[in-house]
This record gives structure tokens, C-alpha cells and sequence, in this order.
């Protein structure tokens, strides 16, 4: 019978073991994923910034371009409000 509990003991440790180790892994890969790629934002010290590069105007208007692959997206906004984007892609 002490064996048995021996062994028992023994692996129920080793259980508990590496349950601990599997949860350290997993909160350490975590820490170093990265924003996914098709996301329109990263985010930089806790805090979203727009991937593309954005030129803002003192009146408020802006201007953004988002290069993927070989296409680059416009996206513009006037002072008044208006909207529009553009995309243009160039083979090769």
C-alpha cells in the first residue's frame, strides 16, 4: 500500500507541474503576439494608432494613405466633412 500512495503522490505533483508550466507557456506567447495584419490600426504603447500615414491639416482636413502589396488606398477628409476614398492597384 505505501507504493501505491508514493506513486499517487508522485503523480499528482507531476500533474500539477505541468499544468503550471503549460499556463506559464501560453501567458508568455501572450505577450508576443502582434496586431493582425488586416487590422486597420497597431497598436503602439497601449494605445491604437492608424497604420497608414495620416497628414492632418490645421483646419482639420486629413489625408491617409495604406500601401498593401501593390495596391495603396486614399482615404481623404475635407474640413467640411466629406469623405473619399480611393484604391489603385499596379500589377508586378
Amino acid at each position: 500500500m505505501r507504493v501505491d500512495k508514493k506513486v499517487l503522490v508522485l503523480g499528482g505533483a507531476a500533474l500539477v507541474a505541468a499544468t503550471f508550466a503549460a499556463s506559464m507557456a501560453s501567458a508568455q506567447a501572450q505577450q508576443t503576439q502582434q496586431t493582425p495584419r488586416n487590422w486597420s490600426y497597431e497598436i503602439k504603447d497601449g494605445k491604437r494608432v492608424p497604420k497608414g500615414n495620416r497628414v492632418t491639416k490645421p483646419d482639420g482636413s486629413w489625408r491617409e494613405e495604406v500601401r498593401q502589396g501593390n495596391c495603396v488606398t486614399i482615404k481623404e477628409k475635407s474640413a467640411a466633412g466629406e469623405y473619399k476614398e480611393t484604391r489603385q492597384c499596379n500589377p508586378g
